[in-house]
C-alpha cells in the first residue's frame, strides 16, 4: 500500500514521503490517525497545495513538544504500591499509572508516550523512563517505586 505522509512518523519517514506499507498498517494506523493519504494523482495535488499548512503545524507540534520536554527535565515522580518485604510488587506499575503520577504532578503526559522497554515495572526502586512527546523528542523522568506499607 503507498501512502503518502502528512507528518512525521518515527522508523517510517518525514512529512511528504511517499511510502510503501503493509495494508493493515496502513488501514488501521496511519489512515485513521491522520497520518498519511493514499497515493492519487488527486491527493498529490491536494498534498502540494497545502505542503506550507503541513509544515507549519509539523513545526508548531515539535516546538510543544520541545516545551514539554524543558517542563519535563528534572520530573521525578513517587508512586506507591502494594509490596512484599522483599520489594517484590502485587501487581505491576505500568505505563497508565506512570502517566497519572505525572498528570497529577502538572505534567501532561498520555499513556501511549510513556515507553517501558523491559516491560511494567515489578518490584520497587528508582527506574528512568522514557517519555517520547514527538518523533523527535524524547526525554528522561525518574520515577520512584515505593511500598505503600
Amino acid at each position: 500500500m503507498e501512502l503518502i505522509l502528512l507528518q512525521k512518523v518515527r522508523n517510517l519517514g518525514n512529512l511528504g514521503d511517499k511510502v510503501t506499507v503493509k495494508p493493515g498498517y496502513g488501514r488501521n494506523f496511519l489512515l485513521p490517525q491522520g497520518k498519511a493519504v493514499r497515493v492519487n494523482a488527486a491527493n498529490l495535488e491536494a498534498f502540494e497545495q497545502r505542503r506550507a499548512e503541513y509544515e507549519a503545524k509539523a513545526n508548531t507540534m515539535l516546538s510543544e513538544a520541545e516545551a514539554r520536554k524543558a517542563k519535563l527535565a528534572e520530573a521525578s515522580v513517587t508512586i506507591g504500591a502494594h509490596a512484599s518485604a522483599e520489594g517484590k510488587l502485587f501487581g505491576s506499575v505500568g505505563p497508565r499509572d506512570i502517566a497519572a503520577a505525572l498528570t497529577a504532578a502538572g505534567n501532561d503526559v498520555h499513556k501511549g508516550e510513556v515507553i517501558l522497554g523491559e516491560g511494567p515495572l515489578r518490584n520497587t526502586g528508582e527506574y528512568d523512563v522514557v517519555i517520547s512527546l514527538h518523533a523527535d523528542v524524547q526525554t528522561t523522568v525518574k520515577v520512584i517505586v515505593v511500598s505503600d506499607k
